[in-house]
């Protein structure tokens, strides 16, 4: 039965797929990969689907949905937190405060699952999760189960050795480090605060929509290109917060791809900078 990918994606924008699927523990997905490659079946791995944008006509693939069925997060020594790949970083970031650990922050309000953040390195504020992430355990494209310690997971901006070995993230143990529970909850409201006050977080987006350049910031130079509220069909670049292209209005997928190419063309002939595009973009 076909699936609307707008369901599952923080973008709210996507045709069809064919087949999804939602493994429930590690030995299932170990052996679904292992089928799906043996067989060359093309798929995608999906979890809050907070970074993507899926093409008007869908995926004609399978989609291996890592969700709720790998959420169990618990304490691992007293300053360790195991965390599979399908939670939440709101989930992961709220049972670090419950048990008095600090150092995740950074990382409440980002609206992705803890798989999809420790792929891209995902980071505000100043943290990154390479900073936490002590090792991780994911499935390789042969269906073996392998766990990396920190310095294997090869960190970067926004990238980690998964952007290259399209290995599935099944956990992950973070070291934090021991602190007031108030102290922690407090830093976390006033960074959500920030972002709310700061974020268009009212309307669907794929969070920020263009990587750092060097030596700059892609909000400030499509703000001083004039790009604010520039529209294309349904999509537009935030009014609030010049870095986010925004689905105000039912926006298609062609609407965002046309409107980040507006964008790119007009920074890069009143500034000289080449932006890239930070969302995964699977048509």
């Amino acid at each position: 039965m076909n699936t609307a990918l707008k369901q599952y994606t923080s973008f709210r924008i996507g045709g069809p797929c064919p087949l999804l699927v939602e493994p429930s523990n590690e030995e299932q997905l170990r052996v679904l990969i292992q089928k799906l490659q043996d067989e060359h079946f093309p798929y995608f791995v999906l979890g809050k689907g907070s970074n993507v944008l899926f093409g008007d006509k869908g995926y004609q693939g399978i989609i291996v949905h890592i969700g709720k069925q790998f959420d169990e997060i618990r304490l691992v020594g007293d300053n360790q937190i195991f965390c599979q790949s399908g939670a939440t970083l709101a989930q992961l970031c709220t049972f670090a405060q419950r048990h008095g650990l600090t150092g995740l922050e950074f990382a409440y309000g980002i609206p992705g699952s803890v798989g999809g953040a420790v792929y891209m390195n995902a980071g505000a504020y100043g943290g990154e999760m390479k900073d936490v992430v002590a090792e991780c355990s994911a499935v390789d494209t042969g269906g073996n189960l392998i766990t990396y310690d920190s310095d294997a997971l090869e960190f970067g901006y926004r990238h980690s050795v998964f952007s290259e070995n399209n290995a599935v993230i099944t956990s992950v143990v973070f070291t934090l480090a021991l602190d007031k529970k108030e102290a922690v909850k407090a830093k976390m409201d006033d960074l959500m605060n920030r972002r709310k006050t700061k974020q268009p977080l009212e309307y669907p987006s794929a969070g920020s929509t263009f990587k750092r350049p060097e030596g700059n910031y892609a909000s400030a130079l499509v703000d001083q290109c004039g790009l604010k509220g520039q529209s294309v069909g349904g999509a537009m670049v935030s009014e609030k917060h010049a870095g986010f292209i925004i689905n105000y209005d039912n926006a298609t997928c062609q609407d965002v791809l046309d409107l980040i190419r507006l964008v790119q063309q007009e920074v890069k002939a009143k500034t000289g900078y080449d932006l890239e595009c930070e969302v995964k973009v699977i048509l």
